[in-house]
């Protein structure tokens, strides 16, 4: 969920690419039952935090393992290096957001989304509730920690636009992604664009004071966020694969949503990273209410509709994140999606 700039991953990526293996099967394994398994692997957007516990969730249950799959869940470092890897054939799939993707795709890159879970934005400006910060008016004049050039900084022009405020009423501190909750923390900034499911709960952890989330989504600006991703290649040398991936994670998420406790405590030892219990159990409350938009709801998760990936694509070229509007079937690979 951390991004940089897009503009040189792709550069970089081309090489990769070129260096990727063109043939050869995947590895198997067997399974406690002795059942034959295909070792996959999953790069995350992130170092693991409460957002990810369907996918730990999903092993613990032997869900993965039921649809024939030996799942090795990796830590990412930021969404855009989790798009390069799964382009490059480096991971077979990654977890990333949608926006890294599309800016990705506009460059070259043979990669698809086969379903964005994360379908309400958890873009926010996240400050101390001493702030005061509970509409987009209260931001007038603060100073705000964000990255220069990522997904975040990117649409917040637009989200003061949407609510009648210009960026010069707003002054905005750049800093490096981790960089931005010492800022809050220290004083040095009133408030940090960032996600609700991961930041927040983190900084209130460690500040020992309540914080609150202006989410962009409720004041009238939503796109899709983060969800799973193959490259093209693997799309089609291993098209079965793929759609076994895809149902294993859709039900995982959709059997977490059902144990929250058990999602959390599946969690245990995914990382020496790993935030406290309680921190994890926030980001995944949060997180499972990103999962739908008003198209979606009621539906499985991983759903996705090409009106809403429509208005995401829009919004991206509007911002200047991608060149080209191209068609949703540029991005996403529909038939491979969960469909229920």
């Amino acid at each position: 969920m951390k991004l940089r700039t897009f503009a040189t991953v792709t550069t970089a990526l081309l090489p990769l690419l070129a260096l990727t293996a063109c043939g050869g099967g995947s590895e198997e394994t067997t399974g406690a039952d002795g059942k034959k398994l295909t070792k996959v692997s999953l790069t995350l957007n992130w170092y693991p935090y409460g957002e990810h516990a369907p996918f730990y969730y999903g092993v613990k249950q032997k869900i993965y393992e039921k649809h024939g799959i030996d799942l090795e869940i990796k830590a990412g470092q930021g969404s855009q290096k989790t798009v390069q890897a799964t382009g490059a054939g480096q991971t077979d799939f990654g977890w990333a957001d949608t926006p890294a993707l599309l800016a990705a795709v506009d460059k070259g890159m043979p990669i698809k989304s086969i379903g964005v879970f994360l379908q309400t934005t958890p873009a926010s400006v996240q400050a101390f509730d001493a702030t005061n910060i509970k509409k987009p008016a209260d931001l007038k004049g603060k100073k705000i920690a964000g990255t220069a050039g990522d997904a975040l900084s990117r649409t917040f022009p637009a989200f003061l636009k949407k609510n009648g405020m210009s960026e010069s009423d707003v002054q905005i501190q750049n800093t490096d992604p981790a960089g931005k909750m010492a800022a809050v923390i220290s004083g040095k900034a009133d408030g940090l664009l960032g996600y609700a499911s991961d930041q927040g709960p983190i900084m209130q952890d460690k500040a020992k004071k309540p914080v609150s989330a202006l989410r962009f989504s409720e004041f009238g600006l939503n796109f899709y966020s983060n969800g799973l991703m193959v490259s093209e290649r693997k799309l089609k040398s291993d098209a079965d694969l793929v759609k076994k991936m895809v149902a294993a994670t859709s039900e995982s998420w959709t059997a977490a949503q059902k144990d929250e406790a058990g999602a959390v405590a599946s969690m245990a030892g995914a990382s020496d990273q790993l935030p406290p219990v309680p921190v994890i159990t926030e980001q995944f409350k949060t997180t499972l209410t990103l999962l739908h938009t008003d198209a979606t709801q009621g539906k499985t998760p991983g759903v996705n509709t090409e009106a809403d990936w429509k208005s995401t694509i829009d919004l991206f070229h509007q911002t200047g994140l991608i060149g080209k509007a191209q068609p949703p079937a540029t991005y996403w690979q529909a038939d491979s999606a969960p469909q229920g």
